[in-house]
């Protein structure tokens, strides 16, 4: 089935005006919970044994307030969030969620995390959200269009026209997390081809390349709650966001997001051969 095809089915089955709306409600509960807690004295529990994964309040009020939302409007909906067990059930829909994706920047007050709901029906997002309460910024994407609402004002989201790595903007969270996951040779050779690479913002980076504002995000070993939500709003703005493999993102693993298919590819030429020498 076309792109195009594939669009006509999903607006004929998808009642898209009703989860604009529950996307808006749902964000506006979270908001009403981290928002008061950032910057302040938090508990942080850690959710490994070895090594460093924050969790707070913050995290799983924000997700509860997120899921009462959903499920008063689409209880027979799934849903899958980061800090309570998955809702199953035999709905093509299933929402996705991350409370406070970047959890490490609200616990230092750096205001690039952000909270992530999104919509997949049969496995393909259809629409999602990402807002940055404390700058104000609403990310959204529904029926195909992506949106930045700030300030009472919508403003139609596009990337831009990047085509070469040396003349694209990258960001990563860490590059950290590809020594972890075995990949940071390949990724300082790419580092070493674009022509500013920058670090941290999660979430808040994919906004940005859906705003025109950088070109390139890419980072291992991803959870399907990280990006699902992201993936409407990239491809809506124009953008192309896959697994380093070319699969689409929705499940998570090895992403890259760029401005351009032309630009993807030319990431993943220099990725896939220094994942050959390494």
């Amino acid at each position: 089935m076309t792109d195009s095809k594939i669009q006509v089915t999903l607006n004929s089955q998808i009642p898209f005006k009703a989860i604009r709306n529950t996307l808006l409600n749902a964000e506006k509960a979270a908001s009403s919970v981290t928002l008061p807690l950032f910057r302040s004295t938090l508990a942080i529990d850690n959710k490994y044994q070895t090594g460093f994964d924050p969790v707070t309040k913050a995290d799983r009020d924000a997700e509860g307030a997120i899921r009462q939302i959903i499920e008063a409007q689409f209880p027979e909906h799934a849903i899958i969030g980061e800090e309570f067990d998955n809702k199953h059930t035999h709905s093509p829909f299933t929402w996705i969620i991350d409370p406070i994706d970047g959890t490490r920047a609200y616990i230092s007050g750096l205001p690039v995390w952000g909270t992530l709901i999104g919509l997949t029906y049969k496995g393909r997002a259809v629409a999602g959200l990402m807002s940055q309460p404390f700058t104000g910024e609403i990310y959204l994407a529904t029926e195909g269009t992506a949106q930045l609402l700030h300030n009472g004002e919508n403003t139609s989201l596009s990337v831009r026209d990047t085509k070469t790595l040396k003349r694209a903007t990258m960001f990563t969270t860490t590059p950290e997390l590809f020594s972890i996951s075995g990949h940071r040779k390949a990724y300082d050779a790419l580092e070493k081809q674009v022509r500013l690479a920058r670090y941290g913002c999660d979430c808040y980076a994919y906004s940005l390349l859906a705003a025109g504002q950088i070109d390139l995000v890419i980072e291992p070993s991803m959870n399907t709650y990280d990006i699902a939500a992201l993936v409407p709003i990239i491809e809506a703005a124009g953008g192309v966001v896959s697994t380093w493999d070319g699969n689409r993102a929705e499940d998570g693993g090895n992403i890259i997001a760029a401005a351009t298919i032309d630009l993807r590819d030319a990431a993943l030429e220099v990725i896939h051969s220094n994942l050959a020498l390494g």
